[in-house]
């Protein structure tokens, strides 16, 4: 989409099920994401990273969220060991499950404070 094209955005597409990591327009990383149900969904739109946590738990839910980069309220990035380990055989609870932690660590290092996220179906 045109709003990936320009400058540093977490390009996530809910129909393809993948976040692109996409520097002006140029494609770098590509990962499988998991999104919240129908109870709990992962919000549309633009928006951007505003916090970073490595080793975050999440306060509402106790669970752990590595690697979390935060978008919107309490919604964010971040590794899923759950997804890792059951794949689409659930959801999360409004965030961006991703189940590559190599993948994600590296990731997390290059996402900056203020990088856009994109939350869309194509």
């Amino acid at each position: 989409p045109q709003q990936c094209q320009t400058g540093r955005v977490m390009c996530i597409d809910k129909t393809d099920l993948n976040l692109r990591w996409v520097i002006d327009g140029e494609v770098k990383m590509t990962f499988d994401a998991r999104f919240g149900s129908e109870l709990t969904p992962t919000r549309e739109g633009m928006f951007s990273v505003y916090w970073k946590s490595e080793d975050h738990v999440s306060s509402l839910y106790d669970t752990p969220m590595p690697y979390a980069m935060f978008f919107d309220g309490g919604q964010a990035v971040h590794y899923s060991p759950d997804f890792a380990a059951n794949g689409y055989d659930g959801s999360s609870h409004g965030c961006v499950n991703i189940r590559d932690k190599a993948g994600i660590a590296t990731l997390f290092g290059q996402v900056k404070i203020g990088d856009k996220v994109y939350v869309y179906r194509s």
